[in-house]
Order: C-alpha cells, then structure tokens, then sequence
C-alpha cells in the first residue's frame, strides 16, 4: 500500500531522542501558539490559542492504523507535527484510541504553552511521556526566542509546566533549546537552569539548530559549548546531537512512496540519511527519488552547517 491517503501521519522520522518516530498532526501546517525564530517549518501563519478540532482525530485514528499495519512497528508514535498539538481539543481521544489501536508508546511533543490550562493538563494524563520545551530563563528572551501569542505570558507559561510536571505520573522530559549569542550564554543557561529545577522533568535534553531556521540569526551552539553548560543544570541531563543515522542496505520497502517522502519532508527537512533511517529506504534509492522530485518541482535543496537538507517546496 503506497502513502497516498496519508494526510496526517507521516514517517517514521529518525528521531534525536525518539528513535524511529511515527509522526501525527493534529493541526494545520504552522498553527501554533509560537512564533519560534528556530523552527524547521518557517514562520508562523495562524498564530492563535483557540481549541478546537482542526483535524478529524476519526480520521487520524484510520490513517495510524493502516500506516501500523503496513509495518514495521516505530519505537514511539509521536504526535507532534507542523504545529501545537495540544490546540485540537480532541488530542485526549486521539490519545485513547491509539492506547486501543497498539501497544507503542505514545508521546507528546508540545511547545507548553499550553499546559496551564486544566482541560490541556487532563488530556495528556494518558500518554506514555510528553516533551515540553523551555527556551528562555525570563520574560524579554522568551518574548525575542519564541515569540508567542500575545496572551501567553512568561510567568502563565512556567507555571503551567511546574503545575504540570506535579500532577503528571509518566515521564516529562524537558526540551531546552539554546542559540548561539542569544541563551546559549552562561547566564542565560543559567537562568534556565533555576527554572527547571522548579520543574524537576525526569530529563533534561540541551538541544540546538540541527536543521535550516525560520529566521538566520538563529545558529547553532556548539557541541562543545554545550557540555559546558550542561554542568549548570542539576538532575539527569543529556546533550542530544544528531545521532549517527542507520545507514545498512535495507532496501526499498514496497510499502513507501513518493508521497511518503514528501509527507515527511512538509513536516522538517531532512538530509538523504534521515529520510533513509526514517523510511527504511536505502540512501541511493533515496537519492534517485530526491532528482525526481526536484525535477518536478516538488523538492528543493538547502545547504545548512556543510549539510544537505531536502525540503517541499
């Protein structure tokens, strides 16, 4: 079965800290409470908090389970996507069903912005682990970082994660994105570190830039750099850098098709051994689909860090 009919799930995406990840998106593309000045997919378009069903989770539901059936099993099924899940107010549902549908664990990739509010907070009580973001230690950075709906305040924001973490039971692991010049500095780190022994996430993941951002000055903290500052945070702490794609000759998998690679690629860019790891798909089979579609006019090339990332256009 090809991927045609695959609106909303996509992948697996070799993922950094979930190994192969098969994606949901429960939102339209850049619907989002943020305005990240990092973000893979570019600038916000529908920068809002209102809740609602933006994507039939019936339908979701169906997509995942013809998506599980053709296999191989993902290491987690990730709802994420190309915006801020936790705005479809069916996210609690969709949750469930999955519980229904398999075994896997499910996750929850959110920006926390969200999570004071009780009805977000009850809705993921059934997931398996949810990765909340925190990118800024005070008001002005988060304001310049994320660049949130005016609604959204700093405080509202930490709270909801403090408030969160104390009535969740599975697994909080805290994302924390640093940039180059802007909180990747001691103080701001630092800053960010008093924050999160608030919090107290089972994990803490330092991230940085790994893929082409909305906006150029937001660059990448360097490996280095970053070991440096994880000694200023206290608890389990791991500095997540791309890690070392699966390469071996698996073959073309019968079961992915161009639209799988472009579903993949609308959701971030990817270099050829991403979409290779991810899909299953050997890394020259990769290749030849890639000037395919570039010839089409469906995929464009990006060169960010010495690397190579293929995104739609």
């Amino acid at each position: 079965m090809s991927g045609i009919g695959f609106c909303h799930v996509y992948g697996p995406v070799s993922s950094r800290r979930l190994g192969r990840s098969l994606g949901l998106d429960l939102v339209p593309f850049k619907t989002c409470t943020y305005d990240c000045i990092y973000c893979q997919l570019g600038r916000t378009t529908n920068k809002t908090v209102e809740r609602k069903e933006y994507v039939s989770v019936h339908q979701i539901l169906d997509e995942t389970r013809r998506k599980l059936d053709a296999g191989p099993a993902p290491d987690y099924i990730t709802i994420a996507g190309s915006g801020e899940p936790t705005l479809n107010v069916r996210i609690d549902k969709l949750i469930r069903g999955i519980k229904e549908l398999v075994r896997t664990p499910v996750a929850v990739l959110t920006n926390g912005s969200l999570l004071w509010m009780k009805e977000v907070q009850e809705a993921l009580m059934h997931a398996d682990i949810v990765l909340p973001s925190l990118d800024a230690g005070e008001g002005r950075l988060f304001r310049y970082v994320n660049r949130p709906h005016p609604s959204l305040s700093f405080e509202r924001m930490v709270n909801g994660l403090i408030e969160f973490r104390e009535h969740f039971p599975p697994s909080v692991w805290l994302e924390v994105f640093m940039l180059g010049g802007i909180t990747g500095l001691p103080a701001q780190a630092k800053e960010i570190a008093d924050i999160c022994q608030r919090i107290r996430p089972e994990r803490i993941q330092l991230s940085t830039v790994s893929r082409p951002p909305a906006e150029d000055f937001a660059c990448a903290v360097s490996r280095d750099q970053m070991e440096q500052l994880a000694v200023l945070f206290s608890g389990s702490v791991e500095v997540v850098s791309e890690s070392k794609l699966d390469e071996r000759s698996t073959g073309l998998s019968e079961n992915v098709a161009d639209t799988d690679i472009i579903a993949l690629l609308s959701r971030r860019p990817c270099t050829v051994q991403g979409i290779s790891a991810g899909l299953g798909v050997h890394a020259s089979e990769v290749t030849k689909r890639l000037h395919a579609l570039i010839g089409q006019g469906t995929v464009k090339c990006i060169r960010k860090n010495n690397c190579i990332f293929f995104d739609v256009v």
